[in-house]
């Protein structure tokens, strides 16, 4: 692998964003990371530059619920070269309603749909025509969530329908870009530790509940999904394209 090839991740600067931008970076790629705070990304390019070398991230920060920044980023993107790799990651948890009347459930379902799908929807849409032609490779992250149902605070209704809804779009594509030598596939991790979602504020109970509901016994990593994206996007997964991945230790089977 060349360091010509150029790799874009969206959320790149913390969690499993960034573990999947370090993993990409190590493997010989450039790699654009997206995301909101300019602060978070440059502390993410300079800890992956000390291990990999200088030059290889290139942090560019944009509100990706926003097409016109999304335009704008993915102009500037786009001037770096074909992008070989997009990994649409960018998401958050859910936004409580303000009260229970409908106006607060639809703002928040609104603004969850915004943030865990139509991110992907736009950057993807705004690099369609710059993704390497062919041997691109698309990669959505989704979750657990869509595949059994969400509940609790962190994977509640509107993170769950976002997520699900994720898949249906990205088979769409598989069918269109497949022709063009483009493949897209969707990994849906479990339960990962050391991410935003899943951070320091949850109880040993909710960890012991969690990880027992694996078959292998542990939590999974956010370097557990990079290994994932590495094998999706390289090109020995070059037959692989509309499926789901489960990367969730067990706890939800293959379907």
């Amino acid at each position: 692998m060349t360091g010509e090839q150029l790799a874009v991740v969206s959320g790149g600067g913390t969690g499993i964003g960034r573990a999947i931008a370090a993993r990409l970076a190590g493997d010989g790629y450039r790699v654009v990371v997206v995301g909101r705070r300019a602060a978070v990304l440059e502390q993410a390019k300079e800890e992956i530059e000390w291990t990999v070398g200088p030059g290889r991230v290139v942090p560019v920060v944009a509100d990706l619920t926003d097409p016109e920044a999304v335009g704008a980023a993915a102009a500037r993107i786009a001037e770096l070269g074909p992008v070989d790799a997009l990994v649409n990651n960018a998401g958050a948890i859910i936004t409580p309603p303000e009260d229970d009347g409908l106006a607060a459930l639809a703002r928040s379902w609104r603004h969850d749909l915004d943030t865990n799908l139509l991110t992907a929807v736009l950057l993807t849409t705004a690099l369609q025509g710059a993704l390497r032609r062919p041997g691109g490779r698309l990669v959505v992250i989704s979750s657990a969530a869509a595949q059994r149902g969400g509940a609790g605070p962190h994977s509640a209704g509107s993170y769950a329908a976002a997520k699900a809804a994720l898949h249906g779009w990205a088979f769409g594509l598989a069918r269109q870009l497949g022709p063009d030598g483009i493949t897209v596939n969707v990994l849906a991790p479990g339960y990962i530790e050391e991410t935003e979602i899943f951070g320091a504020g949850w109880s040993e109970d909710f960890h012991a509940r969690k990880v027992a509901d694996t078959l292998v016994g542990r939590a999974g990593t956010p370097a557990d999904v990079a290994d994932a994206v590495g094998y999706l996007v390289s090109p020995a997964a070059g037959y692989v394209t509309g499926q789901v991945i489960g990367v969730n230790g067990g706890a939800v089977l293959g379907r």
